[in-house]
């Protein structure tokens, strides 16, 4: 199965799959799962903007749907702390008035109160972070207009599509700003990142932001962090910091991940869901290469299954980081995956899962298999 790139529209699909018997004719044909190596979406910038809200999985998640966990007590104050931080932002922002279309030209910057203008949920994967994070966004007494919400990589993508200055002038008027999967891999992000905050809590935008890294220690074990102290130093000084620890939910009393099908499995039942994709795990790797992962969301519109054959271990970490944004993206859209080949706690390699990445990593094993117990309804009995 080859990797189609159609590159004169902003959206396109090019058939690469046939029929059982390689006819491309037939009944069967008229049920041909797509490929996702067969798109590559063109997103454009007021997509970017509108589209920072919760993704799907999170639409209807509350402070009242969060359940602590018993054992955790940080858990349960994690959700005082933040109720009480929503019920904080109320009130008119002062550069609401001068709000005038999307890149929000017009606004004039607040002096910013002072104290730490954010919070930051640091806790391993699967403790809820994102529930939480998403719940602040749905309880900020605010127009959604007013309010924004995306992983950092859509952060850093919107700042490359509309520049930084408009980036700025786009967010500055928000009441609050959520940043989800906080993480620094490159010492461009690093200055990036500290200076668009800085403008943003300047201009009265409150912060909040998820990670597995506390802001004292990001980019550590990813790049010579020592050298942009200051900068990391000056992005810790912008949240308090709340640890959340625990389990992960995901596992928690659930059986263990089924085990992969058979090729004959995964291909049988992507022609019998609608919806479906069905990809060589191989060809699709090589494919995210060539789509920048800030589209990922909109390479699965109108995936309702994600089928997979000859699944291997990553090759390379560049392809690792990309698979995991991948996951991310589909576990925010509860796309079930189903897949041959091996299982998904083999995906990385040992030096991987021991090295600055492996927080990343480990929550892509964690939501991966998640949507494999997701996708065991796909296959007859």
């Amino acid at each position: 199965m080859s990797c189609s790139l159609a590159r004169d529209v902003e959206w396109a699909t090019v058939s690469t799959s046939t029929t059982a018997s390689g006819s491309g004719s037939g009944p069967i044909a008229d049920a041909t799962p797509s490929s996702l190596c067969a798109r590559e979406p063109r997103v454009p910038a007021d997509r970017l903007v509108a589209e920072m809200v919760p993704p799907p999985r999170f639409d209807s998640v509350r402070f009242s749907t969060y359940i602590p966990d018993p054992n955790q007590p940080s858990q349960t104050e994690a959700v005082r702390v933040l109720d009480s931080f929503a019920a904080g932002l109320g009130g008119t922002h002062p550069t609401a008035a001068g709000k005038r279309g999307f890149l929000g030209f017009g606004r004039k910057p607040v002096k910013a109160p002072a104290g730490p203008r954010g919070v930051y949920l640091d806790g391993g994967y699967g403790v809820g972070k994102t529930h939480l994070l998403a719940s602040l966004w749905h309880a900020t007494p605010a127009e959604p207009s007013l309010k924004a919400f995306g992983t950092f990589v859509e952060l850093t993508n919107l700042v490359g599509a509309l520049g930084f200055q408009q980036t700025v002038r786009t967010l500055s008027g928000h009441r609050l700003l959520c940043i989800d999967e906080f993480e620094l891999d490159d010492p461009g992000d690093t200055v990036l990142v500290s200076s668009l905050l800085g403008r943003l809590v300047e201009s009265g935008v409150a912060l909040a932001a998820t990670s597995n890294t506390l802001p004292g220690k990001l980019g550590e074990g990813r790049f010579a962090s020592v050298d942009f102290l200051r900068e990391i130093q000056g992005l810790s000084a912008h949240f308090r910091s709340l640890r959340i620890d625990g389990e992960d939910y995901r596992h928690r009393g659930l059986p263990e991940a089924p085990a992969p099908y058979s090729d004959e499995q995964v291909t049988q039942a992507a022609y019998a869901t609608p919806g479906a994709s069905l990809d060589d795990f191989p060809h699709l790797l090589d494919h995210l290469a060539r789509v920048h992962p800030s589209r990922y969301g909109a390479l699965t519109d109108g995936i309702e299954a994600v089928c997979l054959t000859d699944v291997q271990p990553v090759p390379d970490q560049s392809t690792a980081l990309r698979l995991v944004v991948l996951a991310d993206r589909l576990y925010d859209r509860e796309v079930p995956v189903l897949a041959s080949g091996q299982p998904f706690d083999r995906l990385f390699s040992e030096e991987m899962l021991g090295g600055g990445y492996r927080k990343k990593y480990f929550r892509a094993i964690s939501r991966l298999t998640a949507l494999a117990r997701d996708g065991k309804g796909l296959v007859r009995a």
